[in-house]
């Protein structure tokens, strides 16, 4: 024969959990990173220079068909927390800048003729980083400031930049 359930007390017991009053902000820089993906098409071809000498520097890269990669592009934010979030910068902010800025832009379009920051550059990895730092680097809101801009080509190659020399 089952039991009888047991009565529920009316009043709940006061919380015994000690109660915060002020937040501690801790110091120091962070380095926080969100990767995105897109796919495009390239050619690497300089039109400065005949075909010769572009099979000679790019091989298969410069097929005037082009050729594609599924790109993975990993930006990196550095600063310290903001003491009232202990957020540099929210990632799924950042996750939004990097796909207005760069990865929607990109995706399944040709570099050399369909992405217009990217107009007269040889779209190497290398100038890729470069551009995509110029990019991003003006929406990303303080207290955080770009650090690298990383772009694998494939998971073996990739290139990354850590900003405009400053002099």
């Amino acid at each position: 024969m089952p039991r009888p359930a047991a009565k529920l007390k009316s009043a709940a017991k006061p919380s015994r959990a000690p109660q915060i009053a002020t937040v501690r902000p801790l110091t120091g820089t962070v380095f926080i990173t969100r990767q995105v993906h897109f796919n495009s098409a390239h050619r690497l071809h300089n039109p400065m220079k005949n075909q010769r000498w572009n099979e000679e520097k790019y091989s298969l890269c410069t097929n005037p068909h082009w050729h594609g990669h599924n790109y993975v592009l990993e930006v990196t934010v550095r600063g310290t927390p903001d003491p009232e979030t202990g957020y540099i910068l929210d990632l799924g902010e950042l996750k939004r800048i990097l796909h207005r800025t760069v990865a929607d832009r990109c995706d399944h379009r040709n570099l050399n003729e369909e992405v217009p920051f990217l107009r007269g550059i040889i779209p190497s990895t290398e100038n890729l980083v470069i551009a995509f730092w110029h990019q991003i680097a003006p929406h990303i809101p303080p207290p955080g400031a770009l650090h690298c801009v990383r772009l694998f080509e494939t998971p073996r190659n990739f290139a990354e930049f850590f900003g405009p020399e400053r002099t």
